[in-house]
């Protein structure tokens, strides 16, 4: 169980996840990785994002009028995500957790890097089919072994030509499936314990908090601004987490 200061410490990160994600519509799960990791590790910092990242992405899967459409289009990719989740997280429980530290901020620099540098993935158009699995499965890696859902998937979706309403709502559900994925997985593996899922329960609580400000405060900032500055700082971020777990992998 946490201590009394480590709750607060958690609470104040989903706090500001939670803003983050109300201001540009994401982030939550990214940034609540990148502060906990460090501190709590990565298998525990996963588990304590289930409930939240569940609760947040449910409500924006059903916020949009084109659910099912966009089931129906991306199942594939959904079943290919869970199935490689479900894999990778095995890899997870018995490999060398600074190992897979390092991962988590080598996909959160290179998820920066992509919106430095305007990286698009081409249309897929005719080849959706084969490449839904093939995207799918790769995000699932990701889950698994880093909790970070953003790599491919969301450079992947915005290729698919989907409309502003469509792609936030097609984030939405493809965060949802995979922190569904991620649970089931932890859970089967003996990583949840009640502890941290009653954390991660409590922890929906200052992410919506979180997401009511960033919401409140979205039409009196500069958006553009907002997200350049999210963006290096979860760079910084991602520099940090790298160095810690290469300092830390030298001493074992």
């Amino acid at each position: 169980m946490l201590s009394g200061e480590l709750v607060l410490y958690v609470a104040s990160v989903y706090i500001l996840a939670g803003f983050v994600k109300g201001v540009v519509g994401l982030g939550l799960p990214t940034i609540s990785l990148a502060l906990l990791v460090p501190v709590l590790g990565l298998k525990e910092a996963m588990a304590i994002l289930i409930v939240p990242s569940l609760i947040t992405n449910v409500v924006q899967a059903l916020t949009g009028g084109r659910l099912f459409e966009l089931i129906q289009r991306l199942w594939v990719f959904l079943f290919s995500l869970c199935i490689l989740t479900w894999f990778s997280t095995g890899i997870l429980v018995i490999a060398d957790s600074n190992i897979l530290t390092m991962g988590l901020g080598v996909i959160l620099l290179l998820y920066c890097l992509s919106w430095f540098l305007k990286i698009k993935i081409p249309t897929p158009g005719a080849n959706e089919k084969w490449l839904n699995p093939i995207m799918g499965g790769l995000t699932g890696v990701s889950t698994g072994l880093t909790g970070t859902f953003v790599v491919p998937g969301i450079l992947y979706f915005q290729s698919m030509q989907l409309d502003r309403h469509a792609l936030v709502q097609a984030m939405g559900l493809c965060f949802s499936v995979a922190t569904i994925s991620l649970g089931v997985s932890l859970s089967g593996r003996g990583v949840l314990d009640h502890g941290l899922i009653i954390i991660s329960g409590a922890m929906v609580i200052p992410a919506l908090i979180g997401m009511w400000f960033g919401t409140r405060v979205r039409s009196n900032i500069n958006e553009d601004l907002f997200r350049q500055l999210f963006f290096l700082s979860l760079f910084a971020i991602g520099i940090w987490i790298i160095v810690n777990a290469t300092i830390k992998l030298e001493w074992i």
